[in-house]
């Protein structure tokens, strides 16, 4: 047996650590990828794509002031150039923030000459646009547009220029850097299937030999848990037989002495003085409140009544017995015909009443209790529900005590099922269903 149920825990747990170091090494390599990944997303993908961002923004600002040196060049509008320095300083303040930002992102984009040549283009060309509005505030309208045409739409066309091949040099960067994470990405996807296949392998080997140990440990749970239903069959069985033994034993036996007690006390008192009477009194009140006594224990152990009457008359006994014992109110409820239940049949069900309703008692704080009973042609419906405290919430403290194993090892017994739940209303409701064919009267 000590083989049988030998315990395959160490080595499991030699692959459970083996496979937790091939996980710890996998998962380590795919972290330094994934972090050198998201380090060139955030130092160059990200930053590139805002740069582009700003010098389309500087590209768009160009074009504005593109087309207001064209007009002003071909003095469609009747205004003198003066009228566009507004105009101007608007556009120059955008670019002037664009460029500054445009100079935070650039640098791990471009070399510092790049950005230094960037920044001298636009430094001559705010040069030519102040002195051209130095002419035309002095009365040289004409020198400013010639100003405009020789020198300032050439340095907008060449700022214009180096911003799309800046614009350029980003998108190359940018296809550049999306190759490096696509491979990245490949390579990551190529470890993760390695090592999933590996995992695979290793889960394979692994629940082969667990299935294989724990066949024989499950093949002789499975016969001791066989023999614990036959063992407790057995003991319900004699527990009963003893029970009734005792009844029977307590009725007979000790009923009749005590019954033969007091009739032989009725017969003396006719022979005896007066002053002996009431003593005489006590010792037959006595008598018949031990005769009473017995009786009750009789039927508490084993209802005669269940063995002559049956199992709806021997409820029937029972519930007012119940409510005058703990003062609580019994709904008793019948529906369908009784086929006839069968004896064993009849003690099982009428225990699971009886544990039912002490249960509540005990731990419902109910006032009231409701115990149906339904007859189908195959089978029996036994309910018993109350309105107390109700089963523990989910995750509290539960409490099992030997009466709700009884109920259950009875419902078994029966061949059928017993179900404890938590009503809507509140409370608890116990139900038992079991046949009342073949299988039910061999068990």
């Amino acid at each position: 047996m000590r083989k049988l149920l030998a315990s395959p825990t160490a080595r499991l747990m030699a692959g459970l650590m083996v496979t937790l170091a091939a996980v710890g090494v996998s998962s380590y390599y795919t972290i330094a990828q994934i972090a050198g990944l998201r380090d060139l997303q955030t130092r160059l993908v990200d930053r590139n794509r805002r740069d582009s961002l700003q010098l389309l923004r500087i590209q768009n600002n160009l074009n504005a002031l593109g087309l207001a040196t064209r007009d002003m060049i071909e003095g469609n509008e009747p205004y003198p150039l003066g009228a566009w320095k507004g105009q101007f300083d608007r556009v120059r303040a955008d670019l002037e923030d664009a460029l500054r930002r445009e100079a935070e992102l650039a640098p791990d984009l471009r070399n510092g000459d790049q950005q230094q040549y960037f920044s001298t283009e636009f430094a001559q060309m705010w040069i030519t646009v102040d002195r051209m509005f130095e002419l035309a505030r002095t009365g040289g309208e004409r020198a400013a547009r010639d100003l405009i045409v020789n020198s300032l739409q050439a340095q907008q066309a060449a700022v214009s220029n180096t911003t799309a091949r800046l614009l350029v040099q980003n998108n190359e960067a940018q296809e550049a850097a999306t190759a490096r994470i696509q491979a990245i990405y490949d390579q990551v996807e190529r470890n993760i299937y390695l090592f999933l296949i590996a995992v695979l392998v290793l889960i394979a080997a692994t629940g082969t030999y667990l299935a294989y140990s724990n066949r024989q440990v499950f093949a002789r749970l499975e016969h001791l848990s066989d023999q614990r239903s036959a063992l407790s069959r057995k003991l319900i069985r004699v527990q009963e037989e003893v029970l009734w033994s005792i009844s029977r034993e307590l009725h007979d036996e000790f009923g009749q002495i005590l019954t033969a007690l007091g009739a032989m006390l009725r017969r003396v008192e006719k022979d005896i003085p007066e002053r002996a009477k009431q003593d005489l009194d006590e010792i037959r009140d006595i008598v018949q409140t031990t005769l009473d006594k017995t009786r009750s224990l009789s039927q508490a152990l084993h209802p005669a009544i269940l063995d002559t009457g049956g199992l709806e008359q021997a409820i029937d006994w029972y519930v007012p017995v119940f409510q005058k014992q703990t003062g609580i109110t019994v709904h008793l409820e019948r529906s369908g015909r009784s086929p006839g239940v069968a004896d064993q049949v009849a003690i099982h069900v009428y225990r699971v009443v009886q544990e039912g309703l002490n249960n509540i008692a005990k731990h419902a704080q109910s006032p009231e209790a409701w115990v149906r009973l339904e007859f189908q042609p195959d089978r029996l419906i036994l309910e018993i529900r109350d309105r107390g405290v109700g089963l523990p919430a989910a995750g509290g403290p539960a409490k099992h005590g030997i009466g709700l194993v009884a109920m259950r090892e009875r419902a078994e017994l029966l061949g059928g099922s017993l179900r404890i739940s938590r009503p809507v209303e509140g409370g608890t409701m116990v139900r038992l269903e079991a046949p009342l064919g073949e299988r039910a009267t061999n068990e």
